[in-house]
């Protein structure tokens, strides 16, 4: 199905490369990128129009546009394309639809995380595809050259969840742009913003700019055909297999259907859970408290690599007969940089239930106002560092002690809002 056959008209923007010793002809000719401009068509007899969302696609169009121009005033330029640190399939997807359009206004870019690949899946996504994500941990990006970065940009995240936002600041690194989908976190200051919270993926947001003309894919091209095989995971895993898609959604994902490699997207789902995830899903069945049809899981101490269990264990409570949302947690250990900080993950099936607001109002924030955690439609995290109690758990009795704590601490908080007239620390 021709899902673009109304985009008619045209628009170019007229970009003049600079001369290539590699192409002497090149600095003689205009690029031309053209952005296809939807034309909406009549309405029906009650004054409904058959076209999508018209509103959208002209604000979808006004973004591509802005980005278009944002790209051109960079071009010949290198970036830095930042993620959250425990990247998900949309965020790497939408990553690399960014490098890709970028190329072509010779802007080079590097994609980059803080954290770790440990959820199967995207372990799968990243080697089955090649796709070009870097881990650039605090203590090696100190060793970077961050001169040679004029600008960066943040993808799926508004740099509340990555420990790399400090360090291209405090360079002097100016902010290009933000595209996202979650929830305003914070006041950035960046030349393009695109942030709509009412969007499911921020890989809807990205094939939007794709069927606009930012990127012709082509089937022919096989970086392009596992780029939309990327996208169409991103936007699946976050649309909880589409079951949570709107019709814009949907409609991103008949556009993706026309490249995508549909084996290559299984293999990628067939990927199997490790033992260690299996045993922190057990750990969350036999430590979970039910009230309220919320059940409520502290997992203890996990190592760095295993953190993406704890959203997996989430996943799996919130099927539970009876419960509607889910909170798993626990304290991640970073045994190379002696860094430990509490993690949770939130899973809801309940319509009414603001997993931002919940989250939000459970946690606060801490002294700057950065909120310890946000979220989007049925799904919400939350990173509370540890700060001087960091470390130190060679004796056991006192890393028995240091867990209770926060676990009796982050029960209270939540239990504060699932049922308030609960006192849940019990007095011997």
């Amino acid at each position: 199905m021709q899902l673009n056959s109304s985009l008619k008209q045209s628009e170019s923007f007229s970009l003049t490369t600079e001369p290539s010793p590699e192409d002497a002809e090149v600095d003689q000719e205009a690029v031309e990128l053209p952005l296809n401009r939807p034309s909406l068509p009549a309405s029906t007899s009650d004054g409904v129009s058959v076209y999508l969302g018209q509103r959208n696609n002209s604000l979808t169009f006004q973004k591509a546009e802005e980005l278009q121009k944002t790209l051109l005033a960079h071009r010949h330029e290198r970036q830095l394309i930042i993620l959250q640190d425990f990247p998900d399939p949309d965020a790497l997807s939408c990553a690399w639809a960014y490098q890709l359009i970028a190329q072509q206004y010779d802007i080079k870019c590097e994609i980059v995380y803080a954290g770790t690949l440990s959820h199967q899946e995207n372990i799968a996504l990243v080697k089955l595809t090649n796709l070009p994500a870097q881990r650039w941990t605090p203590q090696n990006v100190k060793s970077k050259d961050l001169s040679c970065y004029q600008g960066f940009v943040l993808i799926d995240n508004q740099g509340t969840t990555s420990q790399l936002l400090n360090p291209v600041q405090q360079a002097g690194m100016p902010l290009v742009a933000v595209i996202d989908h979650h929830s305003l976190q914070t006041e950035l200051k960046s030349e393009y913003v695109d942030v709509r919270p009412y969007v499911r993926a921020t890989a809807t947001i990205f094939t939007q700019y794709l069927q606009s003309g930012l990127l012709a894919l082509d089937s022919s091209i096989s970086q392009h055909v596992k780029c939309a095989t990327a996208l169409m995971h991103g936007l699946r895993s976050d649309t909880n297999r589409l079951m949570q898609a709107q019709e814009e959604d949907f409609m991103a994902a008949a556009y993706l259907s026309r490249f995508y490699d549909a084996q290559l997207l299984n293999a990628i789902l067939q990927a199997n859970r490790s033992k260690r995830v299996m045993d922190v899903i057990e750990r969350s069945l036999k430590n979970r408290i039910v009230q309220n049809n919320f059940s409520i899981a502290g997992v203890g101490y996990l190592r760095y690599d295993d953190r993406d269990a704890i959203p997996q264990a989430a996943d799996f409570l919130v099927t539970e007969e009876n419960v509607h949302t889910a909170v798993v947690y626990g304290i991640v250990h970073d045994e190379d940089d002696e860094l430990e900080v509490v993690i949770g993950s939130l899973r809801t099936t309940k319509l009414t239930l603001d997993p931002d607001e919940f989250i939000k109002e459970a946690f606060g924030q801490d002294s700057t106002g950065r909120f310890f955690g946000g979220g989007r439609t049925s799904a919400g995290g939350f990173e509370i560092p540890m700060g001087f109690l960091s470390g130190s758990n060679e004796n056991p009795a006192y890393a028995k002690m240091k867990w209770e704590v926060f676990d009796a601490q982050i029960k209270q908080k939540l239990l504060r809002l699932v049922n308030p007239k609960d006192n849940p620390i019990q007095s011997e």
